[in-house]
């Protein structure tokens, strides 16, 4: 055994050595602290230049599980997050009717604060069939508005590990998947609230958006995204709106979720898999034979 993988990074026997004297140091580092100095010592890094400190914990936890090493006792137990407390701000609005076009102008506010953080997670637990979870990874999440009245509400993270359309599509190897996932950003939510009935109000979401995200992303992690990825449950809905959006239908899941590495999961549910590129060039970026074209300028129109 050469190395091991954790996190998506490879860590060689010696690296793992350095871990263990990191551990034992003379100060005697809790657990933030090791994981700080880990990615200080081995220049692990998000795009943006910040330190994969939660990645690295991650992979300090799973390497003490099997033996490598041995972490202190954590200083005091996780925090568990409490249940989404309904409350009147997501109650049903009035109906809304009408063209798409009767609406003006949408506005895309970035989710900012507790109170606008709140009200999301209520819509999601309260009215999208698949409820609320956390986004994983790098995270932008919109509520969407007509004036002062609420429309709807998207949530983007974390791209998929593997999928085996979407990797043909792109036609990366696993080596430039491992290095620029980040540039892949997965529509985790997408709801309308029940009480909006407008058409082709979908649609102009799905459009609008790949327009905004690439500046906002951008704004908040220092590199823009190239490619837009969703899975849409087989069973429940065709894919209509995206596919008058301009998003490609690529293929289908083997039904085990998007972060089964090991392909050894249960079967849940079949998905239609969609993708938008967000330039012209994407797949030029994705597949660079050089890790420094990985990640593009944030300059630029997308």
């Amino acid at each position: 055994m050469l190395s091991v993988r954790f996190c998506g990074r490879d860590f060689t026997l010696h690296e793992i050595e350095e871990i263990r004297r990191i551990i034992g140091g003379p100060d005697k580092p809790h657990r933030s602290a090791i994981a700080r100095a880990v990615c200080e010592r081995f220049r692990w890094v998000k795009p943006d230049g910040g330190l994969k400190v939660v990645s690295c914990s991650v992979a300090l936890n799973r390497m003490d599980a099997r033996g490598w090493i041995t972490l202190p006792p954590p200083r005091s137990p996780a925090p568990r997050p409490g249940p989404v407390v309904l409350t009147p701000a997501s109650d049903p609005g009035p109906r809304i009717e009408g063209m798409r076009g009767a609406l003006g102008p949408l506005e895309f506010r970035q989710v900012r604060g507790t109170t606008q953080s709140r009200l999301w997670n209520e819509l999601m637990v309260r009215y999208h069939y698949a409820g609320y979870c956390r986004l994983a990874g790098a995270q932008l999440r919109y509520l969407v508005y007509a004036g002062d009245t609420l429309l709807a509400a998207l949530g983007f993270g974390a791209a998929a590990w593997s999928t085996f359309d979407r990797d043909a599509f792109i036609g990366w190897s696993p080596q430039q998947r491992a290095t620029r996932l980040h540039l892949v950003v997965n529509l985790a939510r997408f709801l309308i609230c029940p009480w909006v009935r407008v058409k082709f109000l979908a649609s102009s979401l799905l459009g609008q958006v790949a327009h905004t995200l690439p500046t906002d992303w951008a704004s908040r992690y220092r590199y823009r995204p190239q490619l837009l990825e969703t899975f849409v449950e087989c069973d429940r809905f065709s894919g209509t709106s995206l596919r008058a959006a301009n998003w490609t239908c690529v293929g289908e899941t083997v039904g085990r979720g998007k972060i089964d590495r090991q392909h050894n999961g249960p079967v849940t549910s079949f998905k239609s898999i969609w993708v938008y590129p967000l330039a012209p060039r994407f797949r030029e970026v994705l597949c660079a034979p050089d890790l420094q074209q990985a990640t593009p300028p944030t300059r630029g129109r997308s």
